[in-house]
């Protein structure tokens, strides 16, 4: 590293990826602790000679060589450092004082320092010794054989749902006019995607997980991950409890299909023209959403995977292995599946895109649907977040000139309280049925500013209108 580069890293202060050990004269006891962290974690930068303000004191000049040849000497000792690490220290001039930079990458193992565990965090290194759960955690970030993977001898055919599997044909050649699905049996079709893997020791084929989260039977699903489920809440009125929860404890095409549901049930479809088709935006965001959230977790840990709408907000959480941390900033996003096979069926059979668009497209859309954008949080678990605008006069206002304001505020405040359309229609003295419904009606109820108590039947004579709460 050039000495500069070395400098202005060292200014920006200790951080995540950033430790500073002063070692004037001798190798400071516990630097094996933020080795071991560094390459536990996401890797890091060690500079020795350097004090916990920043402040660049420098290394002895008698005391160099002493240092450098005891780094490399402990970090090859399996008491020391176990297992043991190849590290490449660089002797760097900084504003004339000796520095030894130790770039530590991240390692594909789990390292102990004098058999601790250790582990970074913003705070510096933290022992988790004493934490079986976290040292679970970090064996599952640190296996790299995807856990989708994993296969199970005894499964047969019978265990998976031949219907999911006609209905992955059917989506699948709907997506794609090229699709071969059609043309396969049941086995072949689990081969091709590659849900069904031979052992090259054996030549025995078996099923794997990837396949029993896709196309399981329940019973199967759950005699694996008896923890598996995703919970849909909502949570407006009675923000202690919920006001209607889906817990989906099923197939990932059903769990995607249920989740989407949830969704157009308690969130309104706003009209958006793209050239001059009109699309659903709500479901191109809630597409994204949920693809994510069903395909990026990992299925061995307990945590549930949760999307919640409350009263001035939506989330989403699930357990990942992560591969970085922090915000996903969508410029220098760079997308890494965690479960590959899955991801490809769901874009076989049309409920993904290809890997990375999706952020994409759910800050593009998000920001027309919402005004704003959302914050995704890459982390053991990913959290994706938005707030709801709030519906206000001022944003009454800004529709304005495509409805009528004057009656659009009255309609708004008149149905405070569920109302039918010859209610409203009576309310504001207008005789003409069709005309109502065109430019009053409607508009409102696809710019989300009225909702329908009965959504799943619109033409209902029991339907009711009001105005919601956010």
């Amino acid at each position: 590293m050039k000495p500069s580069k070395a400098l202005e890293i060292i200014q920006q202060g200790e951080s995540q990826n950033v430790e500073f050990k002063e070692s004037r004269s001798k190798l400071s006891k516990d630097v094996f602790d933020s080795v071991c962290a560094f390459l536990n974690g996401f890797g890091g930068h060690l500079f020795l000679g350097v004090c916990d303000d920043g402040t660049i004191y420098g290394i002895e000049p008698k005391a160099k060589d002493k240092i450098l040849n005891e780094f490399v000497t402990l970090s090859n000792n399996s008491q020391k450092l176990n297992p043991t690490f190849y590290f490449s220290p660089e002797v760097l001039e900084i504003e004339g004082k000796t520095v030894i930079y130790i770039p530590i990458p991240k390692s594909k193992q789990v390292h102990r320092s004098k058999g601790k565990y250790f582990v970074r965090n913003s705070d510096g290194d933290f022992d988790i010794t004493n934490h079986s759960s976290q040292i679970e955690n970090l064996y599952l970030k640190k296996n790299q054989n995807h856990t989708e993977n994993t296969t199970y001898p005894f499964l047969t055919i019978s265990d998976f749902r031949s219907d999911l599997i006609e209905r992955s044909r059917k989506l699948a050649k709907h997506n794609s006019p090229k699709n071969r699905w059609f043309e396969m049996d049941d086995l072949e079709v689990m081969r091709s995607a590659k849900l069904l893997v031979k052992n090259p020791q054996t030549g025995e084929e078996h099923f794997t997980l990837a396949s029993v989260m896709l196309l399981g039977k329940d019973f199967t699903i759950h005699s694996i991950i008896s923890h598996h489920k995703t919970d849909a809440i909502l949570r407006r009125e009675n923000t202690m409890r919920y006001d209607d929860r889906d817990y989906i404890d099923t197939n990932l095409i059903e769990s995607f299909e249920r989740l989407m549901e949830f969704a157009r049930k308690h969130l309104p479809d706003k009209f958006h023209l793209e050239g001059v088709q009109r699309i659903s935006i709500r479901d191109k965001i809630f597409r994204e959403i949920f693809s994510n959230l069903l395909i990026h977790r990992e299925f061995f840990h307990s945590y549930p995977a949760k999307f919640v709408i409350e009263k001035d907000r939506i989330f989403t959480e699930n357990f990942n292995i992560p591969h970085t941390e922090g915000k996903i900033n969508p410029k220098s996003f760079i997308p890494f599946s965690k479960n590959p096979k899955i991801a490809s069926f769901f874009k076989e059979i049309g409920f993904a895109d290809e890997l990375g668009s999706g952020v994409r497209n759910l800050f593009k859309y998000c920001k027309i649907y919402f005004g704003q954008n959302p914050e995704l949080i890459e982390d053991e678990i990913f959290r994706f977040n938005l707030k709801f605008p709030q519906v206000s006069d001022q944003v009454s206002d800004q529709v304005s000139d495509q409805v009528e304001d004057k009656r659009l505020k009255k309609v708004l405040k008149f149905c405070k309280k569920p109302r039918s359309r010859d209610e409203i229609q009576n309310h504001l003295e207008m005789k003409h049925r069709g005309y109502f419904r065109e430019n009053i009606l409607n508009p409102l109820l696809e710019k989300g500013f009225l909702r329908m108590t009965i959504p799943d039947k619109p033409r209902s004579s029991k339907q009711k209108y009001f105005t919601p709460s956010v």
